[in-house]
């Protein structure tokens, strides 16, 4: 199988490249420096613009996309200028490579999209699934809705189209747990806020199964939650990373002082969601670490 990867250079992209090389499938890499992807990402070749790939892959049709392009949502406040960053990186960029997917004399079988669970807002403590309406609605979500919408407009030219809402991701080398593990490991940790706001999670190997599982089923498409069935609490999170690391977690950081420094991109520490997986359940995926103890331990005590 051809498999057509956007933002595969990053923490996701890097593992599925690893992953479906080890299967023997054909990977290519839409990059912004393609001389580096064969170095970062296995097995795969890369382009720096899809033009580029007509030209040179003709006798070779695309047969999966992977869409996983995006600046860092949390990787500075959202300022204007950083608003127009996001936007552009995830919905202007999804709608390019939906035309390019529209333009094929062989349609592309599967479009596989990312969606955060932002998507949802902050939901307080009601429960939430795939058939729930967003709880808020903030930059975030908006962002996210405008993206899932460009993704499935590929609906149209007859590919399958599933998106995948994704929790933060945990990982030693990289997303949400590589920067909370300095100030964990000096014993500076602590909960953000009250602490009560609910924490989907998923562990990087779940997620990388995820992509796989609904690939290789045929029926699967629509919205999944790429979270475990059991979310936490931030207090809960926060205690048991420093118990893990055998640290304490004394040191709160009060809410006020994230929105002072953050703005509206506070939402992201301070809101949550109550989520479940329901739809990706349903498809028979069985969760490889579906408890955070566990999880933790395996990412932190790993060789």
């Amino acid at each position: 199988m051809h498999i057509l990867l956007t933002g595969g250079t990053g923490l996701i992209g890097r593992a599925l490249c690893q992953h479906w090389h080890s299967q023997g499938h054909q990977l290519t890499v839409l990059s912004r420096q393609p001389a580096q992807v064969a170095a970062l990402c296995s097995g795969a070749s890369g382009i720096a613009q899809l033009d580029d790939f007509t030209a040179l892959r003709r006798s070779t049709p695309v047969d999966v996309v992977v869409n996983l392009a995006g600046a860092g949502i949390a990787d500075r406040p959202w300022s204007a200028e950083r608003r127009d960053v996001l936007w552009r990186s995830r919905i202007q960029q999804t709608e390019t490579l939906v035309d390019w997917m529209t333009r094929q004399v062989q349609p592309v079988r599967l479009l596989l999209s990312v969606s955060a669970v932002g998507w949802y807002g902050d939901g307080g403590d009601t429960p939430l699934d795939e058939s729930s309406p967003a709880a808020s609605q903030d930059f975030g979500s908006e962002l996210c809705m405008a993206w899932e919408q460009a993704a499935h407009r590929a609906s149209q030219a007859g590919s399958r189209v599933a998106v995948l809402r994704i929790a933060p991701v945990l990982a030693a080398q990289g997303g949400m747990l590589a920067r909370l593990l300095p100030p964990f490991r000096w014993g500076l940790g602590g909960r953000l806020g009250s602490g009560q706001q609910w924490m989907p999670w998923i562990h990087l190997q779940d997620l990388i199964a995820i992509f796989d599982h609904l690939l290789r089923h045929p029926d699967s498409q629509g919205i999944y939650n790429a979270c475990t069935p059991e979310p936490v609490r931030n207090a809960d999170f926060t205690h048991t990373l420093a118990r893990t690391l055998n640290r304490p977690a004394l040191l709160p950081a009060p809410a006020w002082v994230l929105r002072l420094l953050l703005g509206e991109m506070s939402t992201l520490l301070l809101g949550g969601q109550r989520l479940s997986p329901q739809r990706l359940q349903a498809t028979g995926y069985r969760w490889q670490y579906p408890q955070l103890d566990n999880a933790l331990q395996q990412i932190l005590k790993a060789p």
